[in-house]
């Protein structure tokens, strides 16, 4: 990876396409150990994550990786989802997060030098230029490894850096309990569930 010395950084995290790539490389994220990780790279701004959420339920299975990450450095954005049928009569729900991640990313490009995209989504390669039309150097990070590959052939090339998911693993993997008891005192962060699944993503998160 390359970072320079006192860069601003900004991460920009599409939280069910992250999921979704480190589930098929075989590990979940520790999102403290993310965080920590891409804070001594440089000076780290701000680090937003994005979902939708389903308030029609009682309980949603995500909502307490939310308050976690809200809690602990992280800037959340969510909005919920919606149902609609679709034209065989299935029930479809639909999250899709693209547009608050690009406007947040032309807000941040003023003040920041280097940012972060975790997701490997081709339609984000016209924001990409157009973020590096500014004179601000971009990083996708996703997987080629996995099976199909995760990000988009266009959004990788377009990328000045691309940042392979499972080469940051054996820093940002959640490890089994077990193995951490030194570790017991502090709160890790919950396990993301499975986020919900959106009629913008597809199964291998190409678009």
């Amino acid at each position: 990876m390359l970072f320079y010395q006192n860069e601003r950084l900004a991460l920009f995290i599409d939280g069910a396409n992250l999921y979704s790539a480190a589930r098929s490389l075989g590990f979940d994220i520790d999102y403290k150990r993310l965080l920590e990780m891409f804070a001594s790279k440089g000076r780290l701004i701000r680090a937003f994550y994005y979902t939708a959420l389903i308030e029609d339920q009682e309980y949603s299975p995500i909502r307490p990786l939310v308050d976690w990450l809200d809690y602990n450095g992280y800037t959340m954005v969510t909005k919920p989802t919606k149902e609609f049928t679709d034209a065989t009569g299935r029930r479809k729900i639909k999250g899709n997060m693209d547009i608050e991640l690009a406007i947040d990313v032309m807000e941040m490009a003023e003040r920041v030098d280097h940012i972060l995209i975790f997701s490997g989504d081709g339609d984000f390669r016209r924001l990409v230029e157009a973020v590096q039309r500014k004179g601000v150097r971009v990083s996708v990070v996703s997987t080629i490894r996995s099976n199909p590959p995760m990000v988009a052939d266009e959004l990788r090339r377009q990328a000045d850096n691309f940042i392979e998911l499972q080469d940051l693993a054996p820093s940002i993997a959640r490890v089994h309990p077990a193995r951490e008891p030194q570790q017991a005192a502090a709160a890790p962060a919950p396990a993301a569930p499975a986020p919900v699944q959106t009629t913008g993503l597809g199964t291998n998160g190409l678009r």
